[in-house]
């Protein structure tokens, strides 16, 4: 496995592993498939500042990919930033994950902005909870049927990680 910064030439992979997501499972809210240019948008906040955007290769194809990600848009948030990872289905149980968040909060330490790393997980995707914990991150509370999904109520969990 090579973990490496995420190029113009993965956009396609990264939109794929994005739109099962959206389709298949609960892990973002998005209700409708992003777009090439949609995503190529949201590629291009990456990978400047403290924004980093990794892919997870094996074998020639992207496994995964984690980012770090605007928070907010006011200005005194520059500091914190929101982490994402997800990870192709069929590369699932192999450490892709923990080697994605190895290295994305890696570049959050190395960085001379962030400060917090933010994580908003649906409170059911107890995978991920276990993930984030594992790297330290600590639950900082619940909003309670937030979002509507698949005809269900979600509840997301905010997790923080000072870095």
């Amino acid at each position: 496995m090579v973990i490496r910064k995420a190029e113009h030439r993965d956009i396609e992979a990264l939109l794929d592993i994005y739109n099962y997501e959206v389709e298949n499972t609960t892990a973002t809210f998005d209700l409708n498939k992003k777009t090439t240019a949609q995503w190529t948008r949201w590629f291009e906040c990456h990978n400047t500042d403290n924004h980093p955007l990794i892919v997870a290769e094996i074998e020639g194809l992207v496994a995964g990919y984690a980012s770090l990600s605007t928070y907010r848009e006011k200005e005194a948030y520059k500091s914190t930033v929101e982490l994402s990872v997800y990870v192709k289905v069929p590369f699932r149980r192999q450490g892709v994950a923990t080697a994605l968040m190895e290295e994305i909060l890696r570049l959050a330490k190395e960085d001379s902005i962030t400060h917090t790393v933010v994580s908003v997980i649906t409170s059911e995707n107890t995978e991920s909870i276990s993930l984030h914990e594992k790297f330290g991150f600590k639950y900082s509370g619940t909003i309670h049927e937030v979002g509507v999904k698949f005809g269900r109520y979600l509840s997301i969990s905010n997790f923080e990680l000072q870095v």
